[in-house]
């Protein structure tokens, strides 16, 4: 008499030529608060059918000005909010409309770097735990000697582990924030506004430190900013949100030198030029000039 087999999960098989993140006419609706007892407030549409791939390995930005609908998008991509229509896949594998006890393939392979450092850290955590808080919720072992190699991977020293976030600068909060977000081995990191918050003097060494661990672990990264400057800086190929729309995708240096929509084009011309600046020009000369 043969044991009848166990029902397993079925589960889109990937293939190299998978993209890492699959996002097909994403749309996320909010209903804003009402006004009278008589009628529904407005609906606003953050996300009007977005859509992108995101290959294996690539570095994709994604830039716009505030309220353009980046972190919203990032939350969806994320599992931590549903579309209201469209379709989210990760790797083969679809995430929108997932209840949270499903998602546990999505903590495993990506992972979020947030924009303020300090409100994404518990203050009254150890570092050691807070870097070792995925590797407690998946189960994972090893996690005293993985806290100790990623604190060191940052350039914290494992002697950091002992310490308080309010013990350390802007700059070494997002390190610790980075090792979290390594932890359990993901293969895709998300990064909104990693370093929006942080001083100009250490915002180099932040993205310098994401670039070689990208290349380093070979991952996958979409990296959210309002600065043009930094996109440029970490990634290949970048995609230009305007008011809940993709405008413009392309390679980040075609998109610089040779931008076809003219959301970009004023994007680009309102970024200032050091080298004008330097130079002693005024504000209004500094945004007209696109270089």
């Amino acid at each position: 008499m043969t044991t009848p087999a166990t029902p397993t999960t079925p589960t889109t098989p990937t293939t190299p030529t998978t993209p890492a993140i699959s996002v097909r006419d994403l749309r996320r609706d909010y209903q804003r608060p009402r006004s009278s007892l008589r009628q529904r407030g407005p609906v606003v549409e953050a996300l009007k059918g977005v859509s992108f791939e995101v290959a294996r390995g690539e570095r994709f930005g994604i830039v716009g000005e505030s309220g353009c609908g980046k972190s919203t998008l990032m939350r969806l991509l994320a599992g931590l909010d549903q579309p209201t229509g469209g379709e989210v896949q990760v790797e083969g594998q679809t995430v929108s409309g997932l209840p949270e006890k499903q998602l546990g393939f999505l903590r495993s392979s990506l992972q979020l770097v947030f924009q303020d450092p300090m409100g994404s850290l518990d203050p009254r955590m150890r570092v050691r735990d807070i870097v070792a808080e995925p590797l407690v919720a998946q189960r994972l072992p090893g996690r005293k000697a993985r806290v100790a190699e990623l604190l060191e991977a940052v350039g914290l020293g494992a002697e950091a582990g002992s310490r308080y976030p309010h013990q350390f600068s802007g700059g070494q909060r997002q390190r610790i924030s980075i090792a979290r977000a390594l932890a359990p081995k993901p293969s895709i990191l998300l990064a909104d506004e990693p370093v929006s918050a942080l001083d100009v003097s250490v915002r180099a060494q932040v993205l310098n430190l994401i670039t070689d661990l990208v290349s380093d672990l070979g991952l996958t990264l979409v990296f959210v900013s309002h600065d043009l400057s930094v996109v440029r800086h970490v990634c290949e190929r970048v995609a230009v949100m305007c008011d809940g729309e993709i405008v413009e995708t392309g390679p980040t240096q075609q998109i610089f030198d040779d931008p076809q929509h003219p959301y970009t084009q004023r994007l680009l011309r309102a970024a200032p030029s050091m080298r004008r600046a330097l130079a002693g020009a005024g504000a209004a000369d500094l945004l007209g000039d696109p270089s």
